[in-house]
């Protein structure tokens, strides 16, 4: 019932609301296993729930994608669209009121090198959705050809989704690292998951925040923790979010305070305009920066 009283809230707050600054997170990891999609389901259902219409773009194929974690399938990809073989609404998923998920692993590998009339049909898809977007939240895949997602690059925020484990606290750092020295980007935010106490998550924050700093490599802010909590292996297990299968577990109270603070970041420039700017922005970077071989 609570929850039935949540999602009727934000309906009408969707219906009433809207005309609100786009606002666009690119979530990343440095290694496998961390959570980083489950984290952005979750972040994505909590958002809906506060009444803003949020699109999932998944840099993910099959089987890792943020789909099934909505016990869904996705059947298209972006690229179909830019390619001409299907409108965008066949290959939008909406797993609830207020959410759709954008299954766009091959479209985000090929930016750079789309044609013209592609890019335009691109930008035309995007800027022409049937309800307007308030945020838009990206699973960026580590396998980018570029050595780093362009929705990163482009958006005001990436957040470095990390665990408990040394290994994992490594490879963020190290991602941290290369992506300061090759694109100059100098800000990132740091969300620790599977940890057994705030006070765990923000120790493990202030060291990797304090390395980077001394250092030059970045500035990281704090995003937020989430703990080890049955519920998520359960919910995993389901295939379904843990705010919707235990919204009283530990782990759905902390993703809701992650989304509620996530609506006070800063937006860019470029997000001012709403989705069809941010995506002409995105399009020209895509066709300016060059693979290249990342070192740390």
């Amino acid at each position: 019932m609570a929850d039935f009283r949540v999602d009727q809230a934000a309906g009408l707050r969707r219906l009433l609301g809207g005309g609100q600054q786009l606002q666009v997170i690119t979530f990343v990891a440095g290694c496998d296993g961390v959570g980083r999609s489950v984290a952005v389901a979750n972040i994505g259902v909590a958002l809906a729930r506060l009444g803003k219409e949020v699109l999932i773009i998944d840099e993910h194929g099959p089987g890792d994608d943020i789909a099934s974690t909505f016990g869904m399938t996705a059947k298209f990809d972006l690229l179909n669209v830019v390619q001409r073989e299907m409108p965008l609404s066949q290959v939008l998923l909406q797993p609830m009121l207020g959410l759709r998920v954008l299954p766009a692993a091959r479209a985000a590998r090929k930016l750079g090198r789309l044609s013209l009339p592609q890019q335009q049909t691109l930008l035309d898809a995007m800027s022409g959705l049937e309800r307007p977007i308030d945020v838009i939240l990206v699973d960026a895949s580590m396998a980018h050809p570029n050595g780093f997602s362009p929705f990163g690059l482009v958006s005001q925020e990436a957040v470095v989704v990390l665990s408990g484990s040394s290994a994992s606290i490594t490879e963020a750092y190290s991602l941290i690292k290369k992506v300061s020295h090759a694109f100059s980007r100098k800000h990132f935010r740091i969300l620790v998951n599977k940890v057994r106490s705030q006070s765990d998550a923000r120790s493990i924050f202030e060291n990797i925040a304090q390395v980077a700093a001394q250092r030059g490599v970045a500035r990281l802010d704090y995003a937020g923790a989430i703990p080890l909590d049955e519920a998520l292996r359960q919910s995993a297990q389901l295939c379904r979010p843990v705010l919707v299968q235990a919204p009283n577990s530990l782990a759905a109270a902390a993703f809701r305070d992650i989304a509620s603070d996530m609506l006070y970041w800063q937006r860019s420039e470029c997000e001012a305009g709403g989705v069809g700017q941010f995506m002409q922005q995105l399009l020209h970077l895509s066709q300016r920066i060059t693979p290249r071989v990342l070192r740390a």
